[in-house]
């Protein structure tokens, strides 16, 4: 019988792998946990990454003079840089990737639909991008020219 490589996935460490979540919590995914047995993941949580403990008061991303910043209201803290450089260096160090899953609606690292925000305070947000980590994603994608198999999102 042929054996053949298990592919190699980068999936959102919150999705079923540790309770990473800003609130301490842990998203159940049926389709995550069937695939563990098949595939390589690289489990990632890009918040907890730059530092940010669990849980952790959230981060939103704001737009500051028509820059989007990954701030965090409750104390100000601007994480952009942080999140930027981490997101550049663990993605630039990839070889072989086959596919992502990532958490969706997350300011770090959702695909689109983030809710983008006027202003640290709170108020109705005005827009929908991709976070930080999946834009840089995006970026790397292009480089990669299609040398992944599949891209996913989890809702949770």
């Amino acid at each position: 019988m042929r054996e053949f490589s298990k592919p190699v996935v980068v999936v959102s460490k919150c999705i079923t792998f540790e309770p990473v979540r800003w609130n301490g919590q842990i998203i159940a995914s049926e389709f995550v946990e069937k695939l563990k047995p098949y595939v390589n993941f690289i489990p990632v949580c890009p918040e907890v990454e730059i530092g940010l403990g669990v849980p952790r008061d959230p981060v939103r991303i704001v737009l500051v003079n028509g820059e989007k910043k990954l701030l965090q209201p409750s104390t100000g803290f601007d994480f952009t840089d942080k999140m930027t450089k981490f997101s550049e260096s663990f993605l630039d160090s990839l070889d072989a990737v086959d596919g992502f899953i990532l958490k969706s609606a997350s300011p770090s690292s959702g695909f689109k639909n983030v809710k983008v925000y006027p202003s640290i305070e709170r108020v109705s947000s005005i827009e929908k991008a991709p976070g930080f980590f999946g834009e840089q994603f995006f970026r790397n994608f292009q480089i990669w020219q299609l040398k992944m198999s599949a891209a996913c999102l989890i809702r949770g």
